[in-house]
């Protein structure tokens, strides 16, 4: 008998709601962005972002159900994004779904949004087989977990300081790019060639699997404030420069992880995963060391509720309780 489970995600920028089928195929994924909405100031607008949500939430959610061919009696449970992200964001998504999964008389799960991630890869035609090492790449995670059998994640290391995707999304506001800083950084990249400006590789030599990107952006600004009339010319080999310093702390610490797990399997998740030269540099890093490499769609990388459909599915096969209706929802992660 097939379990369908509707996910919905809002913990950040995006309205997201999606159809999942046995916890494997994904029957409809609707993501509605707020990057128009944002883009004039730079980054997200907390407040800005938790007003579209409420706008766009009943539309994205029949959307994804009559893209699915279900109707919401069909269901077998709902699942919303419970943590961590912006509060006022996640409140519309988890509220909704909440009220919805009780007004059907349906189970309702929170789901960790940094698990749903994982969760993105068991949509794949070949997942990883547990255990493995999961890299989370996002605007605000850089993580390092260790996945078990029974899906326990175990954190391995974790950035001390800016995200990868945080940085990303400065050093573009730093150039003068915009946002997202992610994609506009990689289009400027491919026209550079890095290695001409050399910036600095954060805690790559005492052995450890902790990130630090604040010094790599710092050595950004002070390149761009002490050789400003080289920057038209420069620029995008600064950018190629940057992204290949990320890529490779990246791909050199979760090879690292991977080898003192003694896992031969090694995930990319979050929406730094999309980036071309990240995967690129991840996947020869990773297949010079032995390694199996696994990486979701560009489409399942980013913000998406199909990933938190996925989770909801495991909770609801594996007998966890489902949460109460004073159930509530949190900003930051703490293993």
């Amino acid at each position: 008998m097939t379990t369908l489970i509707l996910g919905i995600e809002s913990s950040c920028d995006e309205t997201a709601a999606a159809v999942v089928a046995d916890g494997r195929r994904v029957l409809s994924s609707v993501v509605a962005s707020q990057v128009d909405l944002h883009h004039p100031f730079g980054g997200v607008v907390p407040e800005l972002a938790a007003r579209r949500h409420i706008e766009t939430i009943n539309p994205v959610v029949d959307e994804a159900l009559a893209r699915a061919g279900v109707a919401p009696a069909d269901l077998d449970a709902v699942a919303a994004t419970q943590g961590p992200g912006l509060v006022g964001a996640l409140l519309v998504g988890f509220c909704f779904a909440k009220a919805y999964a009780f007004g059907l008389g349906k189970p309702f799960f929170g789901v960790n949004h940094l698990e749903a991630h994982v969760h993105a890869l068991f949509l794949c035609p070949e997942p990883p087989p547990p255990p493995f090492v999961a890299l989370l790449v996002s605007g605000g995670h850089t993580s390092l977990f260790l996945v078990s059998e029974t899906m326990a994640f175990r954190l391995l290391g974790r950035t001390r300081d800016d995200a990868a995707g945080e940085a990303f999304d400065k050093v573009a506001k730093m150039m003068g790019l915009g946002y997202p800083g992610g994609a506009a950084i990689e289009a400027l990249a491919s026209r550079g060639v890095p290695g001409r400006i050399r910036f600095p590789r954060a805690l790559l030599e005492n052995g450890g699997l902790d990130f630090s990107f604040s010094g790599l952006k710092s050595a950004v600004s002070r390149y761009l404030q002490t050789k400003p009339e080289a920057f038209e010319t420069q620029k995008a080999d600064i950018a190629a420069e940057f992204q290949d310093a990320v890529a490779e702390v990246l791909a050199l610490k979760a090879v690292r992880a991977a080898r003192q797990c003694d896992c031969r399997h090694l995930a990319l998740v979050g929406g730094v995963a999309a980036n071309g030269r990240v995967r690129e540099c991840l996947t020869a890093h990773a297949e010079a060391a032995g390694l199996v490499v696994h990486v979701p769609p560009p489409s399942l990388c980013g913000d998406n509720a199909a990933m938190v459909a996925a989770a909801g599915t495991w909770l609801l096969k594996v007998g966890a309780p489902p949460c109460a209706l004073d159930a509530d929802v949190f900003s930051r992660f703490t293993p």
